[in-house]
């Protein structure tokens, strides 16, 4: 049981975006970064979840790494007992503005919370590895890494869309 409550309301970068279950039912966790200037040692990386299945719907089909979100909510310290740190229970939240498009000269090396990912300007194939360097799998477009990572940490296979080959 958290010992304290308070209002929030913050704007930043999605980061990394997960679906899972836990005792409060279906729960979409992600992080937001958020920093008042461009120097990384301002940023404030957030905690956050959302139980309301509006707001996890709105996480898992319409937005994306990199986006940039107005986010509302209470941010809830844990009490004795209580598992983790501090974290940030959404209420709301609204686009801000999309995450820019990577328009690649060359190839990039990129990083998703314990994962790395290869984008390679001449296909859209994604291959994804765990930073300590274990194969993870191939995303069919840069829009599916979260998929397969998901699908990674749960031992499931990646979703895909009906309207897809193979």
């Amino acid at each position: 049981m958290a010992s304290t409550s308070a209002a929030v309301l913050s704007a930043g970068g999605i980061d990394i975006l997960r679906l899972a279950a836990d005792d409060d039912g279906l729960v979409a966790r992600f992080q937001v970064v958020s920093s008042p200037t461009d120097d990384a040692t301002d940023e404030t990386v957030w905690a956050c979840r959302t139980t309301g299945p509006h707001l996890a719907q709105e996480l898992l089909t319409l937005m994306r790494s990199g986006d940039r979100l107005r986010i509302n909510g209470h941010l809830t310290l844990p009490g004795p007992g209580d598992e983790g740190g501090p974290r940030l229970d959404v209420d709301a939240l609204a686009l801000l503005a999309p995450a820019p498009t990577m328009d690649l000269a060359e190839t990039v090396l990129d990083r998703y919370g314990p994962y790395l990912c290869v984008f390679d300007p001449d296909t859209d194939v994604v291959p994804v590895f765990t930073t300590a360097g274990a194969w993870v799998g191939l995303a069919e477009h840069p829009d599916a890494i979260t998929d397969l990572i998901h699908a990674h940490e749960t031992g499931t296979r990646p979703t895909r869309n009906p309207d897809q080959k193979g």
